[in-house]
């Protein structure tokens, strides 16, 4: 049986694949995906995002080779979330995955541009992060770019 985390990182990792397939991948170009995480130190956040290289590679992105991922870490200092999602701006990511809605809003106010996904959200419809329930990614329009999935609790 697959694990939670497995779970998730498959499931991000998918969502991560949609957006870079739906702009048609150009020959030759390695994808930029910036990650705005909580705490590297932390094991059970080094799980979460190892789960999702895992799902990218099983997707067939491979780190060095068609994609390139920019961490960013709050480190526990939410103040920091503008700053580090500023600096994934800066550096030009073609993707920004992070976590729930403190993550979402900072990113969300630092880019309008380029496509967000995240990975766990309590109630994304009701902040605004996106319209609707169903998972999926838009490239235009007025909530363009953001996709994710609220946080799934599975049962053993």
């Amino acid at each position: 049986m697959i694990d939670r985390r497995t779970f998730l990182g498959a499931l991000a990792g998918g969502l991560v694949a949609a957006p870079l397939a739906a702009e048609g991948e150009q020959a030759g170009k390695v994808y930029r995906v910036g990650i705005l995480g909580g705490k590297a130190s932390d094991p059970s956040e080094a799980r979460l995002w190892q789960a999702f290289r895992l799902g990218l590679r099983e997707l067939g992105w491979i780190e060095g080779k068609n994609i390139l991922i920019e961490d960013r870490w709050a480190e526990g200092n939410y103040a920091r979330i503008p700053e580090l999602a500023a600096d994934l701006v800066r550096v030009r990511v073609d993707l920004i995955v992070t976590r729930g809605s403190t993550y979402v809003l900072g990113v969300k106010r630092a880019t309008s541009s380029i496509p967000i996904v995240f990975t766990m959200h309590a109630d994304p419809v009701g902040t605004g992060h996106v319209a609707t329930w169903a998972v999926s990614v838009s490239l235009t329009g007025p909530r363009r770019g953001r996709a994710g999935h609220p946080t799934i609790h599975l049962k053993a």
